[in-house]
């Protein structure tokens, strides 16, 4: 075979392999086949769109092919490009789903968008009739001045110029008990009747005295009449005389005792027009002042003496508050210094009407009296309180009540008012006194803020944040 017939049959041979891959490029850059209605592709699963040489010419060039299947190919990043890969339709359904999802959840972040612009942390929504029902009180912070204040203890005390403590002033066995303890009454009222061997005597003595009296008056008269025609003898005149004087200073002897032991002129005088003897024995036990029965001790009966008391009345109107002031403190108790007491949730005020120079040896403190008002009863004899001596103001930058500051989570804050509800705000405080509380930081002066039942807030502030952790 010549060199002719070779390259006769060289170029047929390169012909078929141009032909054949001719048709293998176009295989492979051609458009996809076309898929049915059920995602499927006719006439072309034995094709290969993802792999081979033919794919390398179509994406990259015949030369770039060439070079990287003989391994001279540089070394260049990968092209991210995803396979593309053929999955079924998906249903219009579970599109549906997905679209209500993404729609929910995009309704939700604007929800939450809007809720976090209308409160944002800390806000409580509160509408105005909320306000009243919860009795929100709302003032604006302010400057002020607080007062320099003493802690002493103390004891409510009976009030010792409006009190009575009542002794028999004869013996004898309780007949009748007309007040019961803690009962109201009235100067002259009657408390109780004793049956007195003492007060009969008296009476007894009363009225001989009375009788007496009388009848030497009676002689007196006749004896200076007769005397004064000189039918007797001056003699006769000076002895009657003698005689009444005696008499009267008896009666008034007798009427004295019966003064005494508590009877009054009138009753005094009603005692010669008495027929019962029974009402001779009665000694009548009353009231000297007008207050309540604050101690009873008898009982029907009972025998008494002179030894003992058997009632105490009292005007618990204003009462007594009885304070240990130490020796360091004395220097700013006066009289006329305003105290504030506390016990529980009771708080009141009053002035020092009393202060003792002497240092009780045993307690090593000195007595001071301050006198408070007690209408409705609200203090207790007995009772032991909390007292503060005010002795000076001093200037505060704000104030705020006490009553306005919460903690929360070891923080102290008050509720600001704002549009639709209350902002918890931190707060730094400074000094502060039984009413109110110096603010160093945290709010600015005019700015209103809830001032009491502040509580209310912090449980409703509480209940929403363990809400949104849910």
């Amino acid at each position: 075979m010549n060199w002719k017939t070779k390259g006769a049959i060289a170029l047929v041979l390169l012909a078929a392999v141009a032909f054949i891959g001719f048709r293998e490029f176009k295989g492979s850059c051609g458009p996809a086949p076309k898929a049915d209605e059920h995602g499927h592709s006719h006439g072309a699963s034995e094709q290969h769109t993802n792999e081979g040489f033919a794919t390398k010419v179509c994406e990259e060039g015949l030369i770039v092919a060439l070079r990287e299947s003989v391994g001279f190919a540089e070394t260049t990043p990968a092209k991210a490009t995803a396979p593309a890969k053929t999955e079924p339709a998906e249903s219009a359904v579970e599109a549906g789903h997905k679209e209500g999802e993404k729609g929910g959840s995009e309704e939700s972040e604007g929800h939450a968008h809007d809720e976090k612009e209308a409160g944002g942390e800390g806000f409580i929504t509160l509408s105005n009739a909320q306000v009243q029902a919860a009795e929100l009180s709302l003032a604006p912070v302010a400057v002020g001045k607080l007062a320099k204040e003493i802690a002493v203890p103390g004891r409510i005390a009976i009030n010792a110029n409006a009190q009575a403590k009542i002794v028999p002033k004869l013996s004898g066995t309780v007949a009748r008990i007309e007040k019961l303890l803690g009962e109201q009454v009235a100067a002259g009222d009657l408390l109780a009747v004793i049956e007195s061997r003492e007060m009969a005597d008296a009476k007894a003595d009363y009225l001989a005295s009375l009788r007496a009296e009388e009848l030497a008056r009676s002689v007196f008269e006749r004896e200076q009449r007769l005397w004064k025609q000189k039918v007797t003898a001056e003699q006769d005149y000076l002895t009657a005389r003698n005689a009444q004087q005696g008499a009267t200073i008896k009666l008034d002897v007798a009427h004295q005792k019966l003064h005494t032991i508590g009877l009054t002129d009138d009753e005094i005088a009603a005692l010669s027009k008495v027929t019962d003897g029974a009402q001779y024995r009665s000694y009548e036990i009353r009231s000297p002042i007008a207050g309540s029965v604050t101690a009873r001790d008898v009982v029907l009966g009972q025998t008494v003496g002179t030894d003992r008391e058997i009632f105490t009345i009292a005007e618990i109107a204003k009462v007594w508050v009885e304070m240990a002031i130490a020796p360091g403190d004395l220097g700013f108790a006066r009289e006329g210094l305003e105290v504030r007491v506390e016990a529980g949730s009771q708080t009141g005020t009053g002035k020092i009407i009393a202060l003792s120079p002497l240092i009780d040896p045993e307690t090593r403190s000195a007595k001071a009296i301050a006198e408070l008002d007690n209408a409705g009863s609200i203090w207790k004899l007995g009772d032991y309180v909390n007292a503060r001596l005010v002795a000076a103001d001093q200037d505060a930058r704000l104030i705020v009540p006490n009553g306005a500051i919460q903690t929360i989570e070891g923080k102290k804050v008050v509720f600001v008012s704002e549009k639709g509800g209350f902002r918890a705000r931190p707060i730094t405080t400074g000094h502060e006194d039984s009413k109110s509380v110096e603010i160093i930081s945290g709010v600015k002066a005019g700015e209103e803020i809830a001032t009491s039942n502040t509580f209310t807030l912090k449980a409703e502030l509480g209940k929403s944040e363990a809400e949104h952790e849910h």
